[in-house]
């Protein structure tokens, strides 16, 4: 199989996925977004909270913070040699203290890592009046969306690569036109793809052309969109998930070879 990247933009990658299986383009999407490591905070020790929100809503708002690390610095705490008691090295611990008048966004925690840090300045945490404060500690650990919402690394969907079969429609002008999502565009007075990753397979160009047009998916090819919901790369993301797909394949092989 081969991968081809068609764009890259921020949080945002798309790429063509070529020569390779529903089944696999599926395993690869879940992984994606169940089983790739990410930095959330798991739970906050509050030492004073006289704001209206419960501390159970400021923790889940807190769980929920994106955060920006290296994934290659820490480990899994099952798998960490402290053995999940915590250490720099399988989690990072968050403070913050503040008195309102005033909204405590993200930028007020206070990292134990100079590196780990929210992926934005301006999520809001909660909004202080008068005389109201907060102080609390939050402790960040790894972990995977199978676990929970606040570990999953990306949103990831993938369609089948639309294929025109024969273009030729005497009325090519009012198909492209007539296109509800301008996938369309017209080549040597011929109709063709604009965008490949706008077509959704609808048929509506079938039922207006005026002519021989037909249009269908490609079952070996795959149009990938990946955007990253944590601090991780997409890029990144794609390669984690796919080793992870490969170590399992690995796995499968050694429990079958023993049957």
């Amino acid at each position: 199989m081969k991968i081809k990247v068609i764009k890259k933009k921020g949080d945002v990658l798309t790429f063509l996925l070529k020569d390779s299986t529903p089944a696999f383009a599926n395993a690869l999407r879940r992984i994606m977004i169940s089983e790739v490591p990410a930095l959330a905070i798991e739970w906050v020790d509050f030492h004073d909270n006289s704001s209206v929100l419960f501390d159970e809503i400021i923790a889940h708002r807190l769980g929920m913070i994106p955060l920006k690390f290296d994934p290659s610095k820490f480990n899994m705490p099952d798998e960490c040699k402290c053995g999940g008691k915590g250490c720099p090295l399988c989690q990072v611990v968050f403070a913050l203290q503040k008195t309102g008048p005033g909204v405590a966004h993200s930028s007020d925690l206070k990292s134990s890592n100079k590196y780990v840090k929210p992926t934005d300045t301006k999520f809001p945490v909660v909004e202080l009046l008068k005389g109201q404060s907060i102080k609390f500690e939050a402790v960040a650990r790894l972990n995977i969306g199978r676990k929970h919402a606040k570990w999953q690394a990306a949103n990831a969907s993938y369609q089948y690569y639309p294929e025109i079969i024969s273009g030729d429609c005497k009325n090519a002008s009012k198909v492209v036109s007539e296109c509800p999502t301008g996938a369309l565009k017209l080549k040597y007075k011929k109709i063709d793809f604009k965008d490949p990753m706008l077509c959704n397979l609808c048929k509506k160009c079938e039922e207006v052309c005026t002519g021989n047009l037909k249009i269908k998916r490609d079952s070996t090819r795959f149009l990938f969109r990946v955007e990253t919901i944590s601090g991780l790369e997409p890029a990144y993301i794609v390669q984690k998930a796919a080793e992870i797909l490969e170590n399992k394949a690995e796995e499968f092989k050694k429990s079958a070879g023993k049957l």
